[in-house]
């Protein structure tokens, strides 16, 4: 099989890496790519937004199945025009990932489903934002309506803040704040059938103890073993599997990756968002414990055809990943610096932890940070302490002038196992 990974991510170096160690791949190309993705993948200058363009390398590489990582190119129909081509793709249509694109349209398909969620408004003048605010009370949850990164989301107890937020939105979803532990839940579908993946927790918070601004997210953890065994039989009848049923339903089929956000409230489970892609950085510690060969899950949920697939196969290990930011995310980071050690984690923590590049580029003979999120840094163990132990120890080994980590990633839920 021959695929083809659309992304700059460290969510599509986790893919490729996976990828790359499928019996059944045989050619690997990622578009555009970065200095890790280059490694286990040939790389190829593409501007991933553009469907035509990517549709046309997909057909001149031959392309067996092509996956599209981020949520940018599937919100702008990238997935439709490859299919258009005649290739299978994993990722929803531009219509179907507007379960992303829009948190306004998202509530209405989980109000069509009768999926549990936080009560919102959707606010487009100041009065209507003055009026909600004034409903629910501190602390106060804004999020702009459209894609922002991860980043469009702001939870504080300051009115002024939740109000300035709110305005610079435009279009803005405010909703009651859902107290509890959050959880990341993967679900892959081919629009029909769902197989829904081990659960991840993920920090989105820049600074230890969940203090600083919300990024895209600083570490992530599985399994979970504070939850209950049951959760994803749980969310699967009462979030997943309605929610695809409901897409279908309105004609909008949703077949790829549905990814849920949720809050384990004091009430039960509640969705935050949907996501209709791999999340970053909790993509790197689920597969990390995926035992199942990757393509074939992928090109069944491309073809329709994941009712005939075996049951996954999972890791008993856990896996913990390390987030290596550059100076000053998530403001403007500062780019360009070379970064130093990742030979020596190689050469001295794998198999059991590795690198996996995000915000990365060559320059001549050094690897230099290209962005915000710069590296994963991802390790495996016995449990969560050996998890994290391995994924420290390597995060020591890398020098990234001005970089930033959080040192508490998976911290309370090891020290609770």
């Amino acid at each position: 099989m021959k695929v083809l990974v659309i992304g700059t991510g460290a969510r599509e170096h986790a893919l490729c890496r996976s990828l790359s160690l499928d019996p059944d791949v045989t050619a690997l190309h990622c578009a555009p790519g970065n200095a890790g993705t280059a490694e286990v993948a040939e790389s190829h200058s593409i501007d991933a937004l553009d469907g035509a363009a990517v549709a046309a390398l997909a057909t001149r590489l031959e392309a067996d199945l092509v996956v599209v990582g981020p949520e940018a190119p599937l919100v702008a129909g990238v997935a439709d025009a490859v299919r258009e081509a005649g290739i299978p793709v994993f990722g929803p249509s531009g219509e179907a990932a507007q379960l992303e694109g829009s948190k306004a349209f998202a509530k209405e398909v989980m109000a069509g489903a009768g999926v549990p969620t936080a009560r919102s408004y959707v606010c487009t003048t100041a009065e209507e934002i003055d009026e909600a605010l004034d409903a629910f009370g501190a602390p106060y949850v804004v999020k702009d309506d459209g894609l922002a990164a991860g980043k469009g989301v702001v939870v504080t107890a300051d009115f002024a803040q939740a109000r300035e937020h709110a305005l610079a939105c435009g279009r803005v979803v405010i909703e009651e704040f859902l107290d509890g532990p959050e959880v990341s839940l993967f679900a892959i579908t081919d629009g029909v059938t769902v197989v829904p993946l081990q659960p991840a927790q993920d920090f989105k918070r820049a600074l230890d103890g969940d203090e600083g601004p919300n990024t895209g997210g600083m570490g992530a953890y599985s399994p979970l073993p504070w939850a209950d065994p049951k959760l994803v039989d749980e969310v699967l009848e009462t979030v997943l599997q309605p929610t695809v049923d409901e897409m279908r339903r309105r004609g909008t089929p949703f077949s790829g990756l549905l990814y849920a956000g949720l809050a384990i409230t004091s009430r039960g489970v509640r969705v935050i968002e949907f996501n209709a892609r791999f999340g970053d950085p909790e993509t790197q510690v689920v597969l990390a414990r995926l035992k199942t060969p990757l393509a074939g899950v992928l090109l069944a949920a491309a073809n329709g055809t994941l009712g005939d697939i075996e049951p996954l196969r999972w890791s008993g290990d856990a896996a913990v990943t390390v987030v290596v930011a550059s100076h000053n995310y998530p403001g403007t980071p500062r780019t360009g610096d070379p970064i130093t050690g990742l030979d020596e984690v190689t050469a001295l923590d794998a198999p059991h932890a590795y690198v996996l590049h995000a915000g990365t580029k060559r320059a001549g003979e050094d690897i230099v940070s290209a962005g915000g999120r710069v590296l994963s840094v991802t390790a495996t163990g016995k449990d969560l302490t050996q998890a994290r132990d391995r994924a420290y120890t390597a995060v020591a080994r890398i020098g990234l002038e001005g970089s930033q980590h959080r040192s508490d990633i998976a911290a309370k839920a090891a020290a609770e196992a």
